[in-house]
């Protein structure tokens, strides 16, 4: 028995000699786990080693334990194989439906344990994924010598650095060797391993049939998505039956109630459905799908956004969603003020959504805004207002502020405690539309004006207080233990995307054109003609077949303090209807539901019950009461309780 910690391979590091282990080592040996990091050669010493053991009639069976990359059988799955003349012939599988085996190395192990116990006699190779770092390789090295019942560990390394996980290696039962890697191992780029795994993919479901499954009779198991059918289409499925897997299949897509599932012909379904991550990609490959709005939304502020606050009480998580060419930030967090900074991406341009504590804000940022959306005038949600009105001093043009009657007071009030002497008429000059019913009540405010000045009245039909060309703002009125408080909806048009592989077929770069002619898109300015890059011009209308496709815009809503009252939630839930993403408050938890009463706040129940009835794609909560700083997961897992769709950051530091 060796010496407990001794160091790994000392004594044992050879060439790679595939003939003199299959005459060495395996001679005594029959379960073999060939250990090493991605593209060392596990894969192409599994072959050469079955090779040269099958030519001496010696039975062996490998074990594919690398889901995302596996030398043979089918990718999301561990696979069971029996050497036959020149190649591997596939015995059975265990499905995991997910290409990570550091995140998913228990069911991985499981699967390695239930199909060695299947293999027949003679040598077993288990070829193991390339995971030999930190923990994960440490707890994978350990559960797979053990569910294999591993007696030799063949690591493939190089001379002139230790093989990972050394620690591991020298505590092991199993017997190291250490084998040079070959020079010529390479691991494949990311784009050719993507086809390859795909390419096995498409050839097990060569001869297949789809199978339309109602969806409430099946039990779901693993991670299964939260969100309505975009999230399912393209996922990879299995339909597990105890410790076997019965088929594994593809969900073409979800329509109402009934999944539709391509399965290999002959394959039949079960009552019980495995979902992880592994999933087709819009460009037809299979990979592992994105987190839960994990392209959605960021907890790394922009530098162009948010900057530090000095002092300032920590914020908590402070969201940043992006939708189409919309960037739009919670400026200070879940806990903070409030104060919604929407970036207009390509236009130099910034709405704000508040105006509560704005030193996050950059004034470069400041100079940017054009309308500001108020909710309503309490301390924390117009305080940044001075903030504001000094970063515009000196600054051309007017800055539109819009909310509930009396803003224009609020307003003229805040500039009129500012001594203006030395301005004159060059004060910053702002225009406040008060929302009364379906009119807008419009004044004039400026530093040194005087009193508001009244200007003309408009209609808000619909409760449209901002309509452009490419996007609108539109309003409901709620209530606030009394006050009169608005909500607010942020509406794009029609969204024009470009198709990045066109563009590169046809030999143009990137630039300002491209928003040039996305614009002319949605204006309908189908025969005006584009100067293009290579000094061309070809119409617009010719260009949007080429090169774009048009997507129905993602609104965005904003709905803080009010009450939970069955007429504010009929009338949130009207302007929410759909829309991508609800930023709303969540102010108490459950069991302070009555301070929620006496101060008309949303509890998280509440928060989480509108967001699921409005049937919005993801529902940031905020406005937390500070009481809850030290367990906000607790906050978010109440929303939850009541509404998938909530957006949870990661635990630690954002």
């Amino acid at each position: 028995m060796k010496p407990l910690h001794a160091p790994p391979c000392e004594g044992r590091f050879l060439p790679m000699d595939p003939s003199w282990v299959a005459d060495g080592p395996l001679r005594q040996h029959r379960r073999v786990l060939l250990l090493g990091p991605p593209g060392s050669g596990k894969t192409t010493l599994a072959r050469r080693l079955a090779a040269l053991l099958g030519a001496a009639g010696r039975s062996v069976w490998g074990i594919g334990a690398d889901p995302g990359q596996p030398g043979f059988g089918v990718p999301g799955a561990v696979c069971l194989a029996e050497w036959r003349d020149d190649g591997w012939s596939l015995a059975a599988l265990q499905a995991l439906c997910t290409l990570d085996a550091a995140r998913f190395r228990l069911p991985l192990s499981s699967a390695v344990a239930a199909l060695s116990a299947r293999a027949g006699e003679g040598v077993l190779l288990l070829d193991a994924p390339g995971v030999v770092r930190g923990v994960a390789g440490a707890e994978l090295l350990d559960a797979l010598v053990a569910a294999g019942a591993i007696d030799l560990i063949l690591v493939l390394a190089d001379r002139e650095q230790p093989p990972r996980l050394a620690a591991e290696l020298a505590a092991s039962a199993a017997e190291v060797i250490c084998l040079q890697r070959a020079p010529q191992a390479r691991r494949p780029g990311k784009p050719a391993r993507a086809r390859r795994r795909t390419l096995l993919w498409d050839a097990y479901l060569a001869q297949s049939a789809v199978h339309r499954l109602a969806l409430s009779d099946l039990h779901l198991t693993g991670t299964p998505p939260r969100l309505a059918a975009e999230a399912w289409s393209g996922k990879q499925v299995a339909f597990p039956d105890g410790g076997q897997t019965l088929s594994m299949g593809e969900i073409v897509g979800l329509e109402g109630d009934y999944l539709d599932v391509r399965l290999p012909v002959g394959a039949r379904p079960g009552p019980t459905l495995l979902v992880r991550d592994a999933c087709r990609d819009a460009s037809g490959l299979l990979g592992t799908s994105p987190g839960f709005a994990a392209e959605h939304v960021h907890y790394v502020p922009p530098a162009d956004l948010l900057i530090a606050a000095g002092d300032a009480p920590e914020p908590g998580p402070r969201p940043v969603v992006r939708v189409g060419d919309v960037a739009a930030a919670l400026v200070n967090g879940v806990f903070g003020d409030p104060l919604l900074h929407l970036r207009l991406s390509h236009r130099r341009r910034s709405l704000l959504f508040d105006l509560g504590d704005g030193a996050r804000l950059p004034t470069r940022v400041i100079h940017q805004v054009t309308d500001v959306f108020i909710t309503h005038a309490h301390a924390d949600h117009i305080a940044g207002f001075l903030w504001l009105l000094r970063s515009r001093i000196g600054e051309p043009g007017v800055c539109r502020f819009y909310g509930p009657p009396g803003l224009a007071a609020n307003i003229a009030g805040l500039v009129a405690g500012i001594l203006w002497d030395r301005i004159g008429d060059r004060g910053p000059l702002f225009e406040v539309a008060e929302v009364h019913g379906a009119l807008l009540r419009r004044f004039e405010v400026r530093g040194g004006g005087g009193a508001p000045k009244p200007l003309q009245t408009r209609q808000a039909a619909d409760g449209v207080l901002l309509a452009e060309s490419d996007f609108r703002v539109r309003c409901v009125g709620l209530d606030h233990g009394g006050t009169p408080v608005l909500a607010f909806a942020y509406e794009p048009g029609r969204r024009v995307r470009v198709r990045k592989e066109r563009l590169s077929a046809l030999g143009l770069p990137p630039g300002p054109w491209l928003t040039d002619l996305k614009q002319r898109i949605l204006r309908g300015e189908q025969d005006t003609l584009v100067d293009l890059p290579d000094g061309t011009r070809r119409r617009v209308a010719a260009l949007a077949d080429a090169l774009t496709l048009t997507e129905p815009g993602r609104t965005l809503v904003y709905a803080t303090d009010f009450g939970d009252s069955a007429d504010n939630r009929a009338r949130l839930m009207a302007l929410a209807a759909g829309a991508d993403t609800l930023f709303c408050e969540a102010c108490f938890m459950q069991g302070d539901r009555e301070q929620a009463l006496r101060t008309g706040h949303l509890t998280t129940g509440a928060c989480g019950e509108i967001a699921t009835a409005a049937g919005v794609r993801f529902l940031i909560p905020f406005h937390f009461s500070r009481r809850y700083e030290r367990i906000p997961e607790r906050v978010y897992a109440e929303i939850g309780a009541v509404c998938p769709q909530v957006v949870v950051p990661k635990a630690g530091p954002q």
